[in-house]
């Protein structure tokens, strides 16, 4: 990993004697913006929309095409008339907001998962 770059992720770090440092530091500001809370409009596009409006992000689907020519499952976000492109990580999560479900990214895939509160009541037991 480059010593410019945080671990986790991979925003630039600001560099001793650097100019121009606000550059760096609204880059790793954009990269927050994309990924915390990451909340997608959809997974199943293989193109971009026509019309994407500044911060839609997108789980680009496994056979993209055209702007989207980016690896598969990695996060599309539209910053500054510009796709942007994540690879996720193991653990990330994202709500997906056509098909309104939390989906966690493990084993090369895009997963759905259970909320908390779906899985605790699968724990409960009742008694007849």
């Amino acid at each position: 990993m480059p010593e410019d770059l945080s671990a986790n992720l991979s925003m630039p770090l600001l560099m001793p004697s650097q100019a121009q440092k606000h550059v760096t530091h609204n880059e790793a500001l954009l990269v927050l913006d994309a990924l915390v809370q990451l909340t997608v409009v959809d997974r199943d596009l293989a193109v971009p929309p026509s019309s994407p409006v500044n911060g839609d992000r997108h789980i680009v689907a496994p056979a993209a095409a055209g702007l989207w020519g980016a690896p598969a499952h990695s996060i599309a976000v539209f910053v500054n008339n510009t796709w942007v492109f994540y690879e996720p990580r193991p653990g990330w999560q994202a709500y997906v907001l056509s098909e309104n479900r939390n989906v966690v990214w493990q084993d090369g895939a895009w997963q759905g998962s259970l909320s908390s509160l779906e899985a605790l009541g699968m724990l409960i037991v009742t008694e007849n």
